[in-house]
């Protein structure tokens, strides 16, 4: 019989660049799929699901301003880039059978609903994956503290990561061969050893929340419904005893 789920409500964040596959930029709709694959998986144990997606694989407000551009106007951009990722992931979910509500911060009620978050714990005590889009709504923050708003927000029992690798290491494992795979660690020690695993200020909110963070590989079949067993490789960000 299969371990039933560790935690009942969770968000899990999901990098733009993840939904590329093997293309330079734009969504592949094969690893899209695949990873709503996952996510129906989860949902089919009965976790409360909620997600946020970035938007670098179509554009980056970093990038932009690094370029030239006003970085407030970038940013916006960027916010975008993620609610049309958003859309695709609700696409590929509801094809699936998954029902799903998209949320944006920045209000486009065309194609979504504004971002509310007692009507968004509502949709998720139903059964729904909510998908949050447009990151806080506000330039200068990345959709990395928008996940740990968002978690914190929706009182979610854990915030995890899909990332290219594993868990958190000490270098870029593709690059470093010598990088330290590490299997738990502190926020403190996250920050403290610039590991990058997301940026300060989801970190120091997780931390302030007591907010725990796993962080795994999105592209491993299955992995999201093994981590949700505590079986499978992941690190885990926590507050020490």
């Amino acid at each position: 019989m299969p371990a039933s789920p560790a935690y009942k409500r969770v968000l899990l964040k999901v990098s733009g660049e993840a939904l590329m596959g093997r293309r330079d930029y734009g969504l592949d709709t094969e690893t899209v799929l695949a990873i709503a694959t996952d996510v129906a998986t989860v949902v089919g144990m009965g976790v409360e699901v909620c997600l946020v997606i970035g938007g670098g694989n179509i554009f980056r407000g970093v990038a932009g301003a690094a370029s030239g551009m006003d970085r407030a106007q970038a940013d916006y951009m960027g916010m975008l880039a993620t609610v049309m990722n958003a859309l695709a992931m609700q696409t590929a979910l509801e094809k699936l059978g998954v029902p799903t509500r998209v949320q944006s911060a920045i209000p486009m009620a065309t194609v979504c609903e504004p971002y509310i978050r007692r009507r968004a714990e509502r949709h998720m005590e139903k059964g729904r994956v909510v998908i949050f889009g447009a990151g806080t709504g506000n330039p200068f923050f990345t959709t990395d503290t928008a996940a740990a708003l968002r978690a914190t927000e929706m009182k979610c029992d854990a915030l995890l990561k899909g990332t290219q690798v594993d868990g958190v290491y000490s270098a870029d494992p593709r690059r470093d061969p010598e990088a330290r795979r590490y299997n738990e660690l502190t926020y403190l020690e996250v920050l403290s050893r610039d590991l990058g695993v997301m940026d300060a200020a989801a970190i120091s909110l997780s931390r302030e929340n007591k907010l725990p963070i796993i962080v795994f590989n999105i592209h491993a079949p299955g992995a999201f419904a093994a981590v949700m067993r505590g079986e499978g490789l992941f690190t885990r960000i926590i507050e020490p005893n």
